[in-house]
């Protein structure tokens, strides 16, 4: 069940929101330190860590699952947000070069369904970068961050979850060692758990951080399913 887009938002808002934005924004460009010229999507709720791709990317869109709510991004410029079916995207095959999922996998009804999904609008030499809560962490057992909610993930499911969509795990890495506090005199000392945590390879990071690639050749079922493609109608969005 997803988390509802308000709470998400007052989350990011918050002290320790704002220290895991800043982190997992580090994570995220460890692993794509560039997105020049791309076609980009972030899924879920991906809105806090887009922003650094807004002046690299060709386009950049911000979907958000009609379970979660939908929120106007980017705030003073033109509409990139979206409220969709986050397993009927509205968009052609092949049609983007990444896709960011945040606040995604855990939560959706179907992660399958979501995952092939995503397999669809990815070009040939598509990139996706998963961000979900590590199923052995503190912050997954803590519901006052929307990484305690939903499914939690160990390595060897989500890498099983992955391949069964046709995805080739490329690059792995974990974040957020910090335990998920309100205490702000703690929160500063959260870049010393972080170089601490992935010296060490402790196992208790808050979450996982996975890229993969899309596998072109596909296999062809007996008789395929023919789904009937939503038309797209843009939904009314919440201002913040």
């Amino acid at each position: 069940m997803f988390v509802d887009v308000v709470d998400l938002r007052s989350f990011y808002a918050q002290p320790v929101g704002i220290v895991a934005r800043r982190l997992l924004t580090q994570a995220i460009r460890e692993r794509w330190p560039r997105a020049s010229g791309q076609r980009l999507v972030g899924l879920g709720y991906a809105t806090p860590y887009l922003g650094v791709f807004r002046e690299e990317a060709e386009r950049i869109f911000a979907f958000m699952p009609a379970g979660q709510g939908v929120i106007k991004w980017p705030a003073a410029d033109s509409c990139r947000s979206a409220l969709v079916e986050e397993t009927l995207l509205p968009l052609p095959d092949a049609s983007v070069d990444r896709v960011l999922a945040v606040h995604a996998l855990e939560l959706t009804y179907s992660a399958p369904d979501m995952l092939r999904e995503i397999w669809r609008v990815l070009a040939g030499n598509g990139r996706l970068l998963v961000i979900v809560p590590n199923r052995r962490g503190i912050w997954a057992r803590s519901d006052v961050t929307p990484f305690g909610h939903g499914r939690p993930f160990s390595r060897g499911q989500l890498i099983e979850l992955l391949r069964e969509a046709l995805f080739t795990p490329a690059g792995w890495s974990e974040a957020l060692w910090i335990p998920p506090v309100t205490r702000i005199p703690f929160l500063r000392s959260s870049i010393a758990w972080e170089r601490v945590g992935k010296a060490l390879s402790l196992p208790f990071a808050g979450v996982h951080i996975v890229e993969a690639t899309k596998q072109v050749f596909r296999p062809v079922t007996a008789r395929p399913v023919k789904r009937d493609r939503p038309v797209f109608v843009p939904a009314a969005i919440s201002r913040g």
